[in-house]
């Protein structure tokens, strides 16, 4: 979200509250920090504690609700009730002031990382790092706090209940959004409860079914999150859950809102399940299809309109080349000496900004690899954690080198780039037997979890 209104929409779908003045007052409070103002409003707000864990007191659904004791009908769309005038002045001085504590702590702690961070790299420069051989302590990966949320869900839930699941995207619940929209796809939720007696057996016999967890994977884009998690909580106020096992189908509409077309709540068969999910798969096909058809047209006029353009630039390029053609000829006597040192002076100012261009270009070429190579470290010394790896080019030329399993696979394409063997930007990194490509979605994966600890051998495929 990069706009005001933008932020104020999301706050009020998260918060359900209505007074976009409220609203305003509040996310002017907190600087406009969207997730400090909403973790600040539901750690003050009385109501949404006590619906955390709970399921003796149901709250009523956006547009259709499938309960596990109902048959399956359909409930009305009711709206919760906003807050009174009395509790939103009450409120407001202590979600200020929480917000202020919260921006100057996170400032101190912002501080004292960064000065963490430049102590350690400056020990680790002079050789009086921890770690062998120079080895960093920790790994440093920059993600969200709603995405690693939702990465730590997802290796949990696979722990538990194993890899036949529904392929649950590891990042927060409005970039899975985002992604549903780009990929005409509605969204699939799952919100678990850890501590509710159903929900082990709901997602071993339902959740984990193979034919379930394949027309998810197949149909939807899938997001889970737990409800001890700061996003699953919020979301289950947002969706009002009101029993567990809870599951949903939402889809992005306007203004950063989001269109609840299915609630699933209470324990069900994979049967259950794959009829609900096929009724509303089938109600939002026209939705979808229109989507996709509208992006397609779109998509056809930009093209139609730059190929317009383009002939026309063409046309009025052909035209103006034949009047000064016919200028030039009239003058051609007058200046002829002038327009042949003209070109002269261009071709060689040309020849020179070429070759300007290509050295500034290998430079910059030389230097990425020789920070990349820097960002390597030493090559370690063979041991159980330490890979083995084989790069194999399509010239034929193979190069070999020590990782440690920790790696990730960044670093593997950090190494080919250091090594200036291909002209390429654009490639990726394959493995035969079974092929694997390890493309931009697997670069933060370490070595060993992509399962090429102890050895490994890649082949370069150009794209």
């Amino acid at each position: 979200m990069v706009d005001v209104a933008d932020k104020l929409a999301y706050f009020q779908a998260i918060t359900g509250l209505e007074d976009p003045d409220l609203c305003t007052e509040i996310l002017q409070a907190h600087g406009w920090d969207l997730e400090l103002a909403i973790s600040s409003f539901t750690s003050s707000n009385p109501t949404s504690s006590s619906t955390a864990n709970s399921d003796s007191e149901p709250r009523q659904p956006l547009l259709r609700t499938e309960s596990a004791s109902g048959s399956g009908s359909d409930s009305g769309v009711v709206a919760a009730p906003p807050p009174g005038l009395a509790w939103k002045l009450v409120t407001l001085p202590i979600s200020v002031i929480s917000g202020s504590l919260g921006l100057i702590s996170g400032a101190v702690g912002l501080g004292l990382w960064a000065a963490g961070g430049v102590l350690s790299y400056s020990l680790g420069m002079i050789g009086l790092g921890s770690g062998r051989g120079g080895e960093s302590s920790a790994r440093l990966v920059s993600v969200s706090a709603a995405a690693s949320e939702a990465m730590d869900f997802v290796a949990a839930f696979e722990r538990e209940y194993g890899t036949r699941r529904p392929n649950f995207v590891g990042e927060g619940f409005m970039d899975a959004l985002q992604r549903s929209r780009n990929a005409f796809k509605l969204l699939f939720v799952y919100l678990h409860s850890p501590d509710h007696p159903d929900s082990p057996v709901f997602c071993e016999r339902t959740l984990c079914s193979e034919a379930v967890a394949a027309f998810v994977n197949e149909n939807f884009i899938s997001w889970g999150g737990s409800i001890r998690a700061s996003e699953g909580f919020k979301m289950s106020n947002s969706l009002k859950a009101s029993r567990f096992p809870f599951c949903a189908v939402v889809m992005p509409a306007t203004n950063q809102r989001i269109a609840l077309l299915q609630q699933v709540e209470g324990p069900k068969s994979p049967e259950e399940l794959l009829t609900m999910l096929q009724r509303v798969l089938e109600e939002s096909a026209p939705v979808l299809v229109a989507a996709r058809l509208d992006a397609e047209e779109r998509r056809n006029n930009m093209r139609l309109r730059e190929e317009q353009d383009a002939a026309y630039r063409a046309a009025l390029e052909a035209d103006q080349a034949r009047e000064r053609q016919r200028r030039e000829e009239q003058e051609r006597l007058e200046r002829e000496a002038a327009e042949a040192e003209r070109k002269r002076k261009e071709e060689e100012e040309a020849r020179e900004r070429a070759a300007r261009e290509a050295a500034e270009k290998e430079a910059a070429r030389a230097r990425m690899r020789e920070e990349k190579a820097l960002s390597l470290g030493e090559e370690p010394e063979k041991g159980p954690t330490v890979t083995q790896v084989l790069v194999r080019f399509p010239t034929g030329e193979r190069k070999e080198r020590r990782f440690h399993s920790t790696a990730t696979i960044q670093s593997l394409y950090d190494y080919v780039d250091s090594l200036g063997c291909l002209e390429a930007e654009d490639y990726n990194l394959v493995s035969n037997f079974p092929r694997v490509a390890y493309g931009p979605e697997k670069r933060s994966l370490t070595l060993k979890e992509a399962g090429l600890h102890p050895q490994a051998s890649l082949f370069v495929e150009l794209n």
